[in-house]
């Protein structure tokens, strides 16, 4: 499934769950024919995400609603700060205020503090992934927020790439086990995917760089020093990924060593929402 056709999808599921057979209050109290604007006024500081998918929400609900955009998505905003003003029926403008608001607010989140993971490593090569630890329903938004914010998508779910875990390698008896059944797989099945392999230790990694044939490593929840070990081991070979328990505190100790990238889900798991919200103005 395309990411156009999910987003989609979020969409009507959100109208779905919010208004049902119908927003009642705004039915009763607004005349049909009222025409009027509201802004979307930012509240607190960080990185705005989700103006292109707010643009979707209101085409969707209401072709004739109109934005007017000041603000665009990635850009740094402050309290006070008015990203666009969106005119049109206000029965519309009063039903889709809420799923607009619940995107962005999230959205603008994730965005700003992957942003800030991002800065942590200014003058390293090391970029910043995100993981599929995601709200079930919002990857695809949760993880455009990312890219928004500067960082970079590991893969979009278990169909892009064959990512094999601890418990894959558990389940198929060893590294070399795991990986030669990728590789096979992958030419029984005529398909072209990228293979990484999730190693726990020294002795996984030296098997997974005897046995070849994968496009990254993964180091799970190895020390710092073991990190720049295995680096300095690796030497290039293939790329290295840093993954486990990394933190905002962490994270450029890792970067130092040297690794190609590292992952954090704490991009997506657990993050703030920004605080913004859409009022009416005259």
């Amino acid at each position: 499934m395309k990411v156009e056709e999910l987003t989609d999808r979020l969409i009507d599921l959100a109208f779905a769950e919010d208004i049902g057979d119908g927003d009642h209050t705004t039915l009763c109290s607004i005349p049909a024919a009222e025409m009027g604007k509201s802004q979307l006024l930012v509240k607190e500081e960080g990185i705005l995400a989700g103006v292109e998918i707010a643009r979707k929400i209101f085409n969707k609900f209401d072709p004739d609603l109109k934005m007017e955009v000041f603000i665009n998505d990635g850009t740094y905003v402050k309290p006070g700060d008015v990203a666009f003003i969106v005119s049109g029926k206000v029965q519309s403008l009063l039903q889709t205020e809420r799923v607009v608001l619940n995107i962005m607010q999230r959205m603008s989140g994730i965005a700003t503090t992957t942003n800030q993971y991002v800065k942590l490593l200014e003058g390293t090569k090391t970029r910043v992934l995100d993981t599929r630890k995601t709200t079930p329903g919002m990857r695809m938004l949760e993880k455009e927020a990312v890219r928004i914010g500067g960082g970079e998508n590991h893969r979009i779910g278990l169909f892009d790439m064959i990512l094999l875990k601890d418990n894959h390698v558990d389940f198929a008896g060893g590294v070399e086990n795991a990986i030669r059944r990728a590789q096979q797989y992958l030419k029984d099945n005529g398909k072209s995917l990228k293979i990484e392999i999730e190693v726990r230790n020294f002795d996984e990694l030296n098997e997974a760089l005897q046995v070849g044939g994968v496009n990254r490593i993964m180091l799970d929840n190895f020390s710092v020093p073991d990190t720049l070990k295995a680096v300095q081991l690796v030497n290039g070979r293939v790329e290295l990924e840093s993954s486990g328990g990394i933190t905002d505190k962490t994270i450029r100790s890792y970067a130092e060593c040297g690794v190609d990238v590292i992952s954090v889900g704490a991009l997506t798991h657990s993050v703030k929402s920004l605080d913004m919200s859409l009022k009416a103005v005259e």
